[in-house]
């Protein structure tokens, strides 16, 4: 079979892999479709997100809806079905498994980090855990989303918005506009947005965003100088930090969910402790695929939208060029290994 690898950085080729095998703990899949995330494109610009590193031509993507290429009655599968695949796998036995905190666990089996490979192939094997089932009408775009808008439920459940308060979107690609959808749905007050590209500012304003800009100092004439409550970033930037001290008031919250280029921030202490900041840093999800199934399900959050751009298998290294340079309108790419 045929599947996508990234060899290094801005090196990405399509070859042979290896057939999945099934068994019992191992369910055989048709990859139908996986999105370009930022971590992907991290993989892909700079060959590493912090400690992983890609050593050997590796298979990325995480963010995939699949079809069942076997019936498996013993665990409700019909041949065919379509379902979302949670990429991670915990070990169940550390720490921080037994707190609920799965997210953090350090001996997690991600697919799509480096060394385990991920979606982007026409075939996969996983684990009967791993499957999510879905509602019958869901579409591949929606099944495919309900990974990163489970990353979005989680930053918002760390940042626990207020009633009314006000709140900064720092970063409007796929995760940030998701939670600006989420912070309007949590009943906050103006919810203020910060882009340097304009057609990511224009599907923050559709999804619930007071008012939009390229700078970052606007947020403080349009509140006076106060600042805002609440600050959610999710830029790929090392200033992204700084940014979001900049515009959040004294005694405001921070919750930086972006991975920033260089595996590193930038930050000025001074300013940042005088405020008396709290500051959290969000990490994937836990439990959360029900609640993003029923707010696909009843409509609350239109996830569809944010897939702006699908390509085929042989062409995914196009997808890869036209996310990380913010081409043509480009929210979320997303790849159909079968098509």
């Amino acid at each position: 079979m045929k599947a996508l690898y990234i060899r290094g950085v801005r090196d990405i080729t399509i070859g042979d892999a290896p057939e999945p095998v099934p068994g019992n703990d191992r369910i055989a899949v048709e990859v139908a479709g996986v999105g370009v995330c930022g971590s992907d494109l991290h993989y892909y610009l700079e060959g590493s997100i912090g400690s992983q590193v890609i050593v050997e031509p590796f298979v990325p993507g995480h963010e995939f809806a699949a079809r069942v290429l076997e019936a498996r009655p013993e665990l409700g599968l019909a041949k065919g079905e379509l379902i979302a695949v949670d990429p991670a796998m915990p070990c169940g036995h550390c720490e921080w498994c037994h707190r609920g905190e799965i997210n953090l666990c350090p001996d997690t089996v991600f697919n799509g980090a480096p060394p385990y490979p991920g979606a982007m192939a026409e075939r996969m094997a996983i684990e009967p855990r791993q499957v999510v089932k879905v509602p019958q009408h869901f579409t591949i775009e929606e099944t495919m989303m309900l990974e990163p808008l489970g990353v979005a439920i989680h930053a918002i459940d760390l940042a626990r918005p207020r009633l009314l308060e006000s709140v900064a979107v720092i970063g409007c690609g796929p995760i940030g506009l998701l939670m600006i959808a989420l912070a309007r749905l949590a009943g906050v007050g103006q919810i203020l947005a910060i882009d340097p590209v304009a057609y990511r500012r224009a599907h923050a304003g559709a999804l619930g965003a007071d008012r939009v800009s390229a700078d970052r100092h606007d947020i403080a004439a349009w509140t006076d100088g106060r600042g805002v409550d609440l600050v959610l970033e999710a830029t790929n930037a090392p200033e992204g930090f700084q940014h979001a001290a900049d515009v959040a008031r004294i005694g405001g919250r921070i919750v930086l969910v972006g991975i920033p280029e260089g595996n590193s921030y930038t930050l000025a202490a001074g300013a940042a402790r005088r405020k008396g900041l709290s500051v959290k840093f969000s990490r994937r999800m836990g439990h959360v695929y029900p609640r993003a199934i029923r707010l696909v399900a009843e409509r609350r959050v239109d996830v569809a939208r944010i897939v702006t751009h699908r390509f085929p298998l042989a062409e995914g290294a196009r997808a890869f060029e036209i996310q990380a340079a913010c081409a043509d309108g480009a929210l979320k790419s997303l790849i159909l290994p079968n098509a």
